[in-house]
């Protein structure tokens, strides 16, 4: 690895400008971050609907970032930090694979920077000031059965989904049912996501939502005296994070929210510091087009004045065939009539994305077991649709040099400057905005909305709420609201459960069929050691 100092010097800034955490990692103060985005072209790095198989997305935003640095541009990768849960859990580490990683992957994906801690710190702190207020009677007319603020941990513990706290008498008051989530659905997270400087940070933490008072009327943290503590808590986290790749080409990681709950996009300042000193930024959005992409769109840039010139759309054949019915014990099998069936779903987010006013290049991401008649007849029934190019990549095994055409077409394809579309404008009311989403995006016929959804819907239209853009909380694993229904599901009801707002971060989040804000670990949790030097062993990737 180079001394982070080498990498800085890349961005135009010397070593004693940015903050190092030991020899690998380092943050960038905020006096080098302008406003206003630079002149860099914003790619944003999606997929199609993920799947077991697993789809290499961030192994090919960082091996195309390879790739456009060796034609002598200078590209960044701007990615979510991973979650130290789902590393002990079924998803593992948030780095890449093979030949397109960042690096040092170890720290990346256990610890870091210490900003998911901040973050969780700062969460948890709220909870407690807020506990405490409510305890000697310091909001008139609010009771502790008013709060709706929980607690987090970055660890995965379904015991701490539903907990009973203040129990043991008055003292350890008050009693009152509440929980855990994990980390990266704090509504901290994603207000640090979207924050472009500390006032704007200021801002959106005095505007969160902790409860209702005994007549339902919204209580906000800027009702207590609490702001200064919070940032206090979170004014490092808030500074970008830059590490390298295995070609030592600068890497922005920084926030990691959830991309079924929150927006699920890396940070508004990362992303508008990485145009200003770079020629390209590869910003990925997670999972598939239908959340990461569309919420990028609607939330991020929307509200941001990040405005992407491209967008790569991440594929395979093993996913593909997936959704073509293949079992995944089956997938290294030829199977052409799976992939002619389960093309529809990498057309449809190909699709999506053009009505945003953005045409993809779709990225084929090989794998060792990929035949050519595979990999040609998925060309062939990618040619009629909206693409600006569709091309073979190998980031994995061959890093930037596996990703040289998929560089050229990218940079042919953000030429022409855009100007971006919506699905729905943010007047529109709330019910409209989810059946515009629903229909355009998730390809259903209609929306069923439960009767909770439906008193919440007014209630927060009657607070003012209504015109804060949509986040959709859903399955990942489907373009619908159920994860069985594979493919492109057709003449289907989208299901509205319950409808939530995080208004300190600015959008209004449906739930769509069943959520799990604490995840629980699997059967084998991974397991990780250490040697007599205190490296780590064991896989983080896998």
């Amino acid at each position: 690895m180079n001394h982070i100092s080498n990498i800085s010097k890349k961005l135009g800034l010397d070593e004693k400008e940015i903050i190092q955490v030991g020899n690998y990692k380092a943050k960038i103060p905020f006096k080098f971050i302008k406003e206003k985005p630079g002149n860099g072209k914003l790619i944003v790095v999606t997929g199609m609907t993920p799947t077991k198989a697993g789809e290499g997305k961030t192994t090919t935003a960082i091996g195309l970032t390879q790739g456009i640095n060796k034609l002598g541009k200078l590209a960044i990768t701007s990615l979510r930090e991973p979650s130290l849960g789902p590393v002990f859990g079924i998803k593992g580490g948030g780095t890449g694979g093979g030949k397109s990683k960042v690096i040092p992957e170890d720290e990346i994906n256990i610890h870091f920077t210490g900003d998911a801690h901040a973050i969780g710190s700062a969460h948890n702190l709220l909870a407690s000031l807020v506990e405490n207020a409510i305890q000697r009677n310091q909001i008139e007319g609010m009771s502790s059965t008013g709060i709706t603020w929980n607690r987090v941990t970055d660890v995965l513990d379904r015991s701490l989904r539903n907990i009973v706290v203040g129990l043991g008498g008055d003292s350890n008051a008050p009693l009152r049912e509440t929980g855990f989530d994990i980390v990266t659905a704090s509504e901290i997270m994603a207000i640090m996501a979207l924050s472009k400087n500390l006032d704007d940070l200021r801002n959106r933490l005095e505007n969160i939502v902790i409860g209702y008072d005994d007549s339902n009327n919204p209580i906000y943290v800027k009702d207590f005296d609490f702001i200064g503590s919070l940032l206090s808590v979170l004014r490092y986290a808030l500074m970008p994070n830059i590490v390298q790749t295995t070609e030592g080409n600068p890497a922005m990681i920084h926030t990691g929210p959830f991309g079924n709950i929150a927006h699920g996009c890396s940070s508004v300042i990362g992303d508008t510091f990485a145009t200003q000193v770079a020629d390209y930024v590869l910003s990925e959005a997670g999972f598939g087009a239908d959340l990461g992409f569309e919420k990028f769109m609607h939330i991020k840039s929307r509200t941001s004045d990040l405005k992407p010139q491209g967008a790569v759309i991440v594929g395979t054949i093993r996913a593909i065939k997936s959704h073509g019915g293949v079992k995944f014990k089956n997938l290294h099998d030829q199977n052409s009539h799976a992939i002619e069936k389960g093309i529809s779903n990498l057309i449809h987010h190909v699709n999506n994305i053009n009505k945003f006013g953005i045409k993809p290049v779709v990225a084929l991401n090989i794998f060792p077991d990929d035949s050519k008649e595979e990999i040609n007849l998925v060309k062939d029934l990618l040619a009629d649709t909206k693409s600006a190019a569709v091309v073979e990549s190998d980031s994995y095994s061959k890093g930037g040099e596996g990703n040289i055409e998929l560089a050229e077409a990218i940079i042919e394809a953000t030429k022409t400057p855009i100007e971006a579309k919506y699905i729905y404008e943010l007047n529109d009311n709330i019910h409209d905005k989810v059946t515009k989403l629903a229909i355009n995006i998730y390809n259903a016929s209609d929306v069923a909305w439960s009767g909770i959804a439906k008193k919440k819907i007014k209630r927060f239209e009657e607070n003012g709420w209504g015109n804060l853009p949509i986040c959709m909380a859903k399955t990942p694993l489907s373009i619908s609201h159920n994860p069985r229904l594979k493919g492109l599901p057709e003449n289907y009801t989208f299901e509205i459960t319950d409808i939530r707002a995080s208004i300190g971060a600015g959008f209004i989040y449906p739930v769509a069929g069943s959520i799990m804000t604490m995840p629980g670990l699997p059967r084998s949790p991974r397991k990780l050691d250490i040697d007599s030097e205190g490296n780590i062993l064991g896989d983080l990737t896998a």
